[in-house]
Order: structure tokens, then sequence, then C-alpha cells
């Protein structure tokens, strides 16, 4: 039973990265952009969560909490490069 969840989840992830992939490509302003890449973050911190728990190791955690830190990083730096012009004052 649980084989089929994680199949439906890495499908439904799945489709979520690539739908935000088509939104970073496509998107009208930096914003949506930003955004989009933010939400490809969490989609694939989902699918590496996902990975380490159809294998069973706790070392795809350790690196998805390494993705997400550099992601809320990436992100923030984008935000004030949108907002400020910079990124270090």
């Amino acid at each position: 039973m649980i084989t089929y969840a994680l199949i439906f989840a890495f499908a439904c992830y799945g489709f979520g990265l690539l739908a935000t992939l088509w939104r970073l490509l496509t998107g009208p302003t930096a914003a949506d952009r930003i955004l989009a890449l933010d939400t490809m973050v969490i989609n694939f911190i989902a699918l590496l969560i996902l990975y380490g728990v159809w294998r069973g190791t706790a070392i795809y955690f350790e690196a998805s909490m390494l993705i997400a830190m550099v992601g809320f990083v990436s992100t923030v730096a984008f935000c004030r490069f949108i907002l400020r012009g910079d990124i270090i004052e």
C-alpha cells in the first residue's frame, strides 16, 4: 500500500515541478519567476524526502535540509536584488 502512495506522491510532485518550471520559463515578471524558483525548490525537497522514504535511508533527509537552507537564502537574495538592486550593502 505504501508503494502506491509513494508512486502517487512522486507523480503529483513531479507534475508540480514541471508546472513550476513552465512558470519559471514564461513568468511575466521577475517576482513570478522568483516565486516559481522557490516553489521548485520546495517540490524538489519533497521529491528527495519521498525518495528517502522509498529507499529507507536517512541521508536524503539531511540533504533536503541543506537544499532547504540554500533555497531560502537564494530566495531572500533574489528578492533583495529585485527590491534594492544589490544584495550586500
